[in-house]
């Protein structure tokens, strides 16, 4: 959750710093609305490359958590049978 909140505040901030630079710059209207444009994308493609990034280290996660969850049942498991075998006998 910290890491959300910080990538939250660095876009958002991003987008106010890229907004005021742009209105403050001396261009045309249109000129002025094509950065404005550009800048969006930009700040839309980054999102989507730190959000992706973000996807995949939580598939990461889960992947090794449940090999290792796989890993202590098969332990349990088999200890299970070894102390059933040995009750048997």
């Amino acid at each position: 959750m910290r890491t959300s909140k910080i990538l939250l505040g660095f876009l958002a901030g991003a987008a106010v710093g890229a907004i005021i630079g742009i209105l403050f710059a001396p261009d045309k209207g249109t000129e002025t609305r094509r950065k404005i444009s550009d800048q969006g994308n930009d700040l839309a493609d980054n999102l989507k490359g730190k959000f992706t990034d973000l996807v995949d280290g939580v598939k990461e996660k889960f992947t090794a958590v449940k090999s290792e969850a796989e890993n202590v049942a098969g332990k349990g498991y088999s200890a299970y049978n070894r102390a059933k075998a040995e009750f048997k006998s």
